[in-house]
């Protein structure tokens, strides 16, 4: 099914959606492919703790020459948080979606709803997003929807215990310590009981899979089947960043994912403009602004002020022109 077939329905799945969420699904630069020229996304990093070892992350804070999950220049405290946010909505107004990915888990993290909260009251109308590893998914879903996040990421890279113990070094749950099968075990229940509450209550959910050649690439297309019975709407295979335990690991080449992605695609929805984006990244998806000198923001800013402008006369104009005529 491409991309281009596939225009937003009020169903999908088996899963009916009201206009408020319609709306937001084509004003999500992740979730419908035509929104990314036309809007774009923040990301806060407020969230450093993280309650798994993928063995394919490494955290970097204070990092500004990597593009890739998992970094961040800077962990804000929610207020900070609420400050940028502000300070970069008066400059870039297509920004639509608010979003915490990290650095860490957002769910580990006490302050990811505090700045959610905090988004929430003083800007109504933007959609509020978030990525986790699923671990704590059932048991904080309540605690997600009070604080209006309507579009939801969980990382599932193996619904297979034995493949997801060579993924994962440990999980740290309710204050102890797992490893292997039994961590395995315990992950997957959580992120597949998390993933159908989180459907079921009326939230766009997305699933990341990392693609791993010799790992669960045979076995991804069994991730698609399980979440299509689950209603998920859309799925991203990102290639592995080969890094930490998985360093020597050769990522798979651009055809291998594309072919993995067409055996996924009868089942699920496929995202293919994903860019692997960095925890505090702002902008357009293929803009990361938090990457760009100041001179390069600069002229972003002075363009899309023109554009407003440009596009209130041609409203004024049209509205002046119908008083005409009536």
């Amino acid at each position: 099914m491409p991309e281009e077939d596939n225009p937003i329905d009020e169903t999908y799945n088996g899963h009916k959606f009201d206009e408020e969420l319609l709306r937001k699904i084509a004003g999500h630069p992740c979730y419908d492919k035509k929104a990314q020229h036309k809007y774009g996304r923040i990301h806060l990093a407020v969230a450093p703790k993280c309650n798994i070892q993928c063995n394919f992350c490494v955290r970097e804070f204070d990092c500004v020459n990597e593009s890739r999950p998992g970094v961040t220049s800077k962990v804000l405290s929610p207020q900070e948080a609420l400050e940028k946010t502000r300070e970069i909505l008066a400059d870039y107004p297509f920004i639509k979606v608010v979003g915490i990915a990290g650095p860490g888990d957002p769910l580990a993290n006490d302050g990811t709803f505090e700045t959610f909260e905090l988004i929430k009251k003083e800007f109504p109308d933007l959609t509020l997003c978030m990525s986790t590893n699923g671990l704590l998914l059932p048991e904080k879903l309540q605690d997600m929807l009070k604080a209006g996040v309507s579009t939801l990421t969980v990382t599932l890279n193996a619904i297979d215990p034995e493949i997801q113990a060579k993924i994962v070094n440990h999980i740290v749950y309710h204050g102890k310590v797992y490893r292997g099968v039994e961590a395995a075990e315990i992950q997957i229940k959580n992120q597949l009981d998390g993933i159908k509450a989180a459907v079921d209550a009326g939230v766009v959910v997305k699933v990341n899979t990392v693609l791993i050649p010799g790992i669960n690439d045979k076995h991804v297309v069994e991730i698609a089947r399980k979440i299509n019975e689950l209603g998920v709407y859309i799925m991203n295979i990102m290639p592995l960043i080969n890094q930490g335990a998985f360093a020597d690991i050769e990522p798979p080449t651009a055809e291998e994912r594309k072919t993995v992605q067409e055996t996924c695609e009868p089942y699920v929805m496929q995202m293919r403009h994903c860019r692997q984006c960095r925890a505090d990244a702002y902008g357009l998806l293929a803009q990361d602004m938090s990457q760009m000198s100041e001179e390069r923001r600069k002229l972003i800013k002075i363009n899309t002020k023109e554009d407003m402008e440009r596009a209130k006369e041609l409203l004024d104009k049209d509205g002046k022109e119908e008083s005409c005529t009536e």
